[in-house]
């Protein structure tokens, strides 16, 4: 499984199917209004958490792909995929509406995308529903979702394998986001050395808790 991150909550993820075919998923394309560039790829697979524009831009992907545009539960291309509802504040949606989180069971691995959530803490439906997590990426700039402390919190609530912050303020971006750094202070690591990629199998999954974080 390769994941790439191309800022905000933009991923790229391709995955190995047992025929050796390759799927391509693509999760929260941004478009042009936050200052970055998207990169425009095709996908066979396409999740939108929520429909903001930085959050929602289709026409960013290329081919035709199997679109998922909230909760729910899909199977497609031997990768199931299981839409959460959240919240975009810590008021029940009254501010900024609702989100989903997204499951994605695929190479023997458990991805959970949080979208824009907002809300403090995961409540105990939430927790069932999502299960163990193997890769989670979490935002943590603040803001418009849970900062850096807060996604501390809902990090002790999953207990992942690999953590990947995202939805943070980037050089060129026009938000108002915090940066990456806070974040790390709160988990107690002072530096983490970006990567362009994470290549990860299941087999490499470790106990211990790693923070990966992505470069652009």
């Amino acid at each position: 499984m390769h994941i790439i991150w191309h800022g905000q909550s933009f991923f790229q993820i391709q995955l190995s199917q047992s025929k050796g075919e390759q799927t391509t998923l693509a999760i929260d394309p941004f478009d042009e209004t936050i200052g970055l560039k998207p990169p425009s790829f095709a996908a066979d697979v396409l999740l939108i958490s929520h429909n903001h524009a930085d959050h929602n831009n289709k026409k960013a992907i290329k081919g035709e792909p199997f679109l998922i545009e909230g909760p729910g539960e899909y199977e497609i291309k031997e990768i199931f995929i299981q839409g959460i509802l959240c919240f975009h504040d810590n008021v029940q949606g009254k501010e900024r509406g609702q989100s989903t989180i997204y499951i994605i069971e695929a190479e023997d691995m458990r991805l959970c995308h949080l979208g824009d959530i907002g809300q403090k803490e995961l409540s105990p439906e939430q927790l069932e529903k999502i299960g163990d997590i193997d890769i989670l990426m979490i935002p943590v700039g603040g803001v418009y979702t849970v900062d850096g402390k807060e996604a501390n919190h809902i990090i002790s609530q999953l207990e992942p394998k690999i953590i990947i912050p995202m939805h943070y303020h980037l050089p060129k971006s026009k938000s108002k986001l915090e940066g990456v750094e806070k974040f790390l202070k709160e988990t107690g690591r002072k530096s983490v050395v970006p990567q362009p990629k994470l290549l990860v199998k299941s087999k490499d999954l470790s106990e211990e808790t790693k923070i990966v974080v992505l470069q652009p």
